[in-house]
């Protein structure tokens, strides 16, 4: 969902995933393994990532019994 999310937003702002890294100050490369659902980024560059792109992450903590 959060890479679906990015790249939506990517898109409504008509950004280029090489304009994205360079306002959110990551690289490409990263931005692709965002937009791709790789399980291996690392939070800090995804919270940079959706800064420069007005969006926020929200934890939500699920429990059941």
């Amino acid at each position: 969902m959060l890479a679906h999310d990015v790249r939506r937003r990517r898109r409504e702002l008509g950004l280029t995933q090489p304009q994205l890294a360079d306002l959110a100050g990551v690289s490409e490369r990263f931005v692709r393994a965002l937009e791709a659902g790789k399980q291996s980024v690392q939070l800090d560059r995804v919270q940079a990532v959706l800064e420069a792109l007005g969006l926020e992450l929200r934890a939500e903590v699920r429990g059941g019994s």
